[in-house]
């Protein structure tokens, strides 16, 4: 199993990237999505999750309104849309699957996730 972080990039406070997670070796409309970020000295954080067919999904309170997370199972990538960023979004951001697929409460905690993508930078200025 492969996840392809991709995106990241340095964007005023203001703007607005669109991350990219492409997957292979595994059937991608089977398991959930999520996206988490982390900066130096800080455990990784929750940002949002999908569900398997992209008909749920579930954000931090931090990002809620501004970030959209959505999925492609046709091209097995999933998407992080990121509007009006802000200073304090600057992170690695990375990309997880949970294989359990189906569940009723969408997972947030990052030991729910069995595959990891190698992360992405997103740097916001002032």
């Amino acid at each position: 199993v492969q996840l392809q972080a991709s995106g990241g990039g340095l964007v005023q406070a203001g703007g607005s990237l669109r991350l990219s997670c492409a997957a292979s070796g595994l059937t991608f409309g089977s398991v959930v999505m999520g996206w988490f970020r982390q900066v130096p000295g800080k455990e990784r954080e929750f940002v949002a999750v999908i569900s398997t067919s992209g008909g749920r999904t579930y954000y931090a309170a931090s990002v809620k309104g501004r970030f959209t997370i959505s999925r492609d199972n046709a091209k097995n990538t999933g998407y992080l849309q990121m509007n009006s960023l802000k200073v304090e979004d600057t992170a690695v951001y990375y990309c997880a699957v949970d294989q359990r697929g189906y569940s009723i409460a969408l997972p947030r905690g990052a030991s729910d996730y069995d595959y990891w993508g190698q992360g992405t930078q997103v740097t916001v200025s002032s």
